[in-house]
């Protein structure tokens, strides 16, 4: 499964694809991380985000997008921003018919060092072990795209099964329903 992931940002959007392999293996296949001026319109800098992504999609053709959910943020504009930013990538993935998933950082956190209250310097010294590189990544949304689309593979046979739990749920609960509106 080849995993694009998205740490969102208006200033710095770290973008990252990693291909899955046997087990827990996991191999980088390119990281980097967009950046748009502070002083530029909001339009423009979505736009520069939106293009690369799209550049990425295209180029790398991600089987799934892992992005970073806005779970909880002190400040209200960077909350915005980052929400907006992984919109208009989320909105690029659907262009393209790719699944998107949204991973809490707490989950991310979780699923590459054991600890949901992790460090950014946990994270990356554990990607970095985990995806076996030469040197840190850096900045740290890089390392934290990465960190991403590390958890989706990795979450992603879990978040199957329970699809299909799900599903089989309903479709018992559907066959349920019309049992007992027969029956009446």
């Amino acid at each position: 499964m080849r995993v694009m992931g998205v740490d969102p940002g208006l200033t710095r959007c770290g973008l990252s694809v990693i291909e899955s392999g046997k087990g827990r293996h996991v191999i980088a296949l390119d990281v980097d991380v967009v950046r748009t001026p502070a002083d530029a319109p909001l339009q423009k800098r979505l736009l520069a985000i939106s293009d690369a992504a799209e550049y990425w999609m295209d180029t790398h053709r991600p089987d799934v997008i892992a992005i970073e959910r806005v779970f909880s943020n002190q400040n209200a504009n960077t909350a915005m921003g980052t929400g907006q930013a992984g919109g208009v990538i989320a909105l690029a993935a659907a262009k393209r018919d790719i699944d998107v998933h949204f991973h809490t950082p707490s989950e991310v956190k979780a699923a590459v060092t054991g600890n949901g209250r992790a460090d950014k310097a946990q994270v990356t010294t554990m990607v970095t072990k985990i995806l076996e590189l030469q040197q840190k990544p850096t900045p740290a949304d890089a390392a934290d795209a990465l960190a991403l689309a590390i958890c989706h593979c990795w979450r992603a046979p879990m978040i199957a099964r329970m699809a299909a739990a799900e599903a089989m749920a309903a479709e018992q609960r559907r066959k349920y329903q019309a049992k007992l509106k027969a029956a009446r």
